[in-house]
C-alpha cells in the first residue's frame, strides 16, 4: 500500500508539474487570438455614412502598427490599438474587403473582413399612364428592344426561333428581318452607329449587323458574363447583363469588359437584371419574371426609381397554361430619344405599349 500512494504522488506531482509548464508556455507563446469586433462579416452600411473599425487585439503581443486597407487600398495607418471609422463616400455599391496588417513583436498578421455599402436611401416609386397601345407580332420571344428612325429594332429570341427584326411602330409590320441559326439562342441587341449587336443565351457569341440592311457583318466571341442577356449603350460603352446584380461595362470596339456596377438598393442586391435602356443618363432595366423596371445610376449602381407595371397587360387571361404564363413576362424597353417617348411591351405580348410615368402616392408616406 505504501509504495503504490507513492506512485500516486509522484503522478500527482508530475502532472502538476506539465500543467504548470504548459499554462507557463502558454503565457509566452506568440500564438495570439486576434479578430474584428467591428465589422461584423457582410454587415451591411449605408452609402455615403461612416462605419467603426475596431478589433480584439488581447495583451499578448506588443502591437507597433496596423495599416488598414479597403480592397487592397490603402486608407488608414495608425500607431495605436483604438478604433477607427471610415467613409463610404465614393465607394461602389456591393461587397468590399477590409484588411488590417498588424506590425509589431513576432510575424506581421493580417485581418480580414468584408462590408456590404447599400444605396443611400430608398428608390422613388412610380406607376405609369399608357398613351398609346401598338401592334406587336405575337410570334416574338422578346429578348432586345430599341426605337431608331422611326423604327423598332427587335431580338426574338428562343431556339429555332431567334431573329433580328426591324418593325413598322404603327402597324407591326416587319419591314426586315434576319434568321439567327438554329442552334443559338438570341438575345439582347443595341445599335451604335450603323451597327447592331446581338448577344446570344448560352452560346457565348455576339454577332454585328448592318443597320441599314441587316446584314450580319461579323462575330465574336462574348466571354464577359456567365450568360448573355440584355444590351445597351450610353453613347460611349455598351451596358450588358448576365441575369445576375452586375450590369457590365463593354468596349465598343471589340465588345471586352472594362468595367462594371453592382445593383443595389437600400435593401441589398437586385438578381435577375435583364433588358436594358439608356434613358437620359440612366440605367433603365427589367428585373426577370417581374412587372418591374429599375431605374439605375450608372455611376455606382444605385437603383434611384422603381416602376411598377402591374397590370399593363393581362398575362393570365391572355395566355392559357402556366407555362406560357411563366415564360411570357414582361421583357422590352425602348427610348424614342427625339420625341421623350418611352415603350415597353413583353415576350409574345400582342402590344406594344407608350407610357408615361407617374410618381407614386407612397413615396409621400415616407
Amino acid at each position: 500500500m505504501r509504495s503504490g500512494l507513492k506512485i500516486n504522488q509522484i503522478k500527482t506531482l508530475l502532472f502538476i508539474g506539465i500543467l504548470v509548464a504548459f499554462l507557463d508556455a502558454c503565457k509566452n507563446s506568440s500564438i495570439t487570438y486576434r479578430s474584428f469586433l467591428s465589422p461584423e462579416v457582410g454587415q451591411n452600411v449605408s452609402s455615403g455614412s461612416e462605419f467603426v473599425v475596431k478589433i480584439l487585439f488581447g495583451n499578448e503581443k506588443k502591437v507597433d502598427s496596423v495599416v488598414y486597407l479597403l480592397d487592397t487600398i490603402k486608407v488608414v495607418s495608425k500607431t495605436d490599438t483604438t478604433a477607427i471609422k471610415l467613409k463610404t463616400e465614393g465607394l461602389k455599391l456591393g461587397s468590399h474587403l477590409l484588411t488590417a496588417k498588424i506590425y509589431g513583436e513576432g510575424d506581421p498578421e493580417e485581418l480580414t473582413a468584408n462590408i456590404n455599402v447599400l444605396a443611400a436611401k430608398a428608390p422613388v416609386e412610380y406607376t405609369y399612364k399608357v398613351i398609346k397601345t401598338l401592334p406587336h407580332d405575337t410570334s416574338s420571344y422578346v429578348e432586345g428592344l430599341e426605337y431608331h428612325n422611326d423604327f423598332f429594332y427587335e431580338s426574338a429570341g428562343d431556339y429555332g426561333h431567334s431573329s433580328l427584326r426591324k418593325v413598322e411602330p404603327s402597324t407591326g409590320k416587319i419591314m426586315q428581318s434576319t434568321p439567327v441559326d438554329k442552334k443559338y439562342f438570341a438575345e439582347g441587341i443595341t445599335v451604335i452607329g450603323d451597327k447592331i449587336i446581338q448577344l446570344t443565351y448560352q452560346e457565348k457569341m455576339g454577332f454585328v449587323y448592318d443597320k441599314a440592311t441587316l446584314k450580319k457583318l461579323s462575330e465574336f466571341s462574348y466571354t464577359t458574363g456567365k450568360e448573355g442577356w440584355g444590351l445597351a449603350f450610353d453613347g460611349q460603352r455598351i451596358l450588358n447583363t448576365d441575369g445576375t446584380d452586375t450590369i457590365f461595362f463593354l468596349d465598343k470596339n471589340n465588345y471586352r469588359r472594362i468595367g462594371s456596377i453592382t445593383v443595389y438598393d437600400n435593401k441589398g442586391p437586385i438578381e435577375n437584371l435583364n433588358e436594358l435602356e439608356f434613358i437620359d443618363g440612366k440605367i433603365y432595366a427589367n428585373v426577370y419574371t417581374t412587372d418591374t423596371i429599375l431605374i439605375i445610376n450608372p455611376e455606382n449602381g444605385a437603383v434611384e426609381g422603381r416602376v411598377n407595371l402591374k397590370g399593363i397587360f393581362p398575362v393570365h387571361d391572355y395566355f392559357k397554361t402556366d407555362v406560357e404564363r411563366g415564360n411570357n413576362v414582361l421583357n422590352g424597353i425602348a427610348w424614342d430619344a427625339k420625341g421623350k417617348r418611352l415603350f415597353v411591351t413583353g415576350k409574345k405580348w400582342p402590344k406594344i405599349f407608350e407610357i408615361k410615368l407617374i410618381e407614386s402616392p407612397v413615396n409621400k408616406q415616407h
